[in-house]
């Protein structure tokens, strides 16, 4: 009796199970060489995208410098002049703003949906906070010229003028669109992120560690304030700068506000530019070849920034999601 017709249901189970495992290696490495490629392609694109930021801003970084250009703030295209400091303040101060206003908020609702909100009210609550980030750049900018830029001119401008106006950074002339008004819009755009981010940083806090503090009579605000808060400062920070990435990148809705002014001043209440909102307003005007690459060197600028920016962000983030081994806690 041969081993096929002794044993035929243990010979089919043999040969099937070896063709599987035949197929399934070759599924395998198909898989592999998918992902492979897919990789390579976004790869290829950053690269691409890199060379080519960089390509168009070789004019612009041949005629002014690449620092040059960056600490000259004359810009005028009738007579091929351009510099980007003015626009890089406006890029900086508008973020700071949106920063200083949007961090307290933002943690704040952190903290309360994962300490003191009842369960109940967490899923709700942080699903409404986490859908403002949805909401199209241009929504924003159009609520902020109907609703905000009126509220600043009108109700504002005036008080902020009377009680602060021995600062430089309120006074006259004072308008609607306004660094100010930039900010405020960046500071909506930005809770959401830095919230959510915030928020999954301060679950990974140990629970023995806040029980402990109760145990030994502490207040909630104790626990929040002298546990969770500390154990999460690192990932917080790294969320906030995370925040601050999205308000320099930021296009639409400061074009909108801002005024777009070619200066830049430390009034508050004056328009100014960011380095975004230059590229939009002009890039489609632009008559000269030295022109378009001086616009092109903004954005290389404004891409370095931004990289810097977010990697920080990650690697702070990632500090916090990871134990001292390395291993996710």
């Amino acid at each position: 009796m041969t081993v096929e017709s002794g044993q035929p249901g243990l010979w089919r189970r043999f040969t099937a199970g070896a063709r599987n495992q035949v197929s399934g290696s070759a599924g395998d490495v198909i898989f592999r060489l998918v992902a492979l490629a897919f990789t390579l392609i976004i790869l290829a694109l950053a690269g691409s995208l890199v060379f080519t930021v960089w390509d168009g801003a070789r004019p612009s970084i041949g005629e002014f410098g690449f620092f040059g250009f960056m600490s000259t703030e004359e810009w005028n295209p009738v007579f091929g002049e351009f510099g980007a400091r003015h626009i890089i303040l406006g890029t900086l101060v508008s973020s700071l703003i949106a920063v200083i206003l949007a961090v307290p908020v933002a943690l704040g609702i952190a903290l309360f949906i994962t300490e003191l909100a009842p369960p109940s009210l967490r899923g709700p609550v942080a699903f409404i906070i986490d859908i403002l980030a949805a909401i199209p750049s241009i929504v924003y900018g159009l609520w902020g010229m109907m609703v905000l830029v009126p509220f600043i001119a009108g109700n504002l401008n005036d008080p902020l003028i009377d009680y602060l106006g021995w600062t430089p950074f309120f006074g006259r002339p004072a308008f609607g669109l306004s660094l100010l008004a930039a900010g405020i819009i960046l500071a909506i755009m930005i809770v959401p992120i830095i919230s959510a981010v915030a928020r999954e940083i301060i679950y990974s806090v140990p629970a023995a560690q806040k029980e402990g503090m109760l145990a030994l009579g502490a207040t909630r605000w104790e626990v929040m304030w002298k546990v969770v808060l500390p154990y999460a400062r690192v990932g917080i920070v790294g969320a906030i700068i995370l925040g601050l990435a999205r308000a320099i990148g930021e296009t639409m809705a400061v074009t909108m506000v801002i005024g777009n002014a070619g200066y830049f001043v430390a009034n508050l209440l004056a328009p100014s530019a960011t380095m975004a909102s230059l590229i939009a307003n002009e890039f489609r005007e632009a008559g000269t070849s030295l022109h378009v690459s001086a616009l092109i060197h903004v954005g290389l600028v404004l891409m370095i920034v931004s990289l810097i920016v977010n990697i920080a962000a990650r690697l702070l983030v990632w500090s916090v999601a990871t134990g001292p081994s390395g291993d996710r806690r």
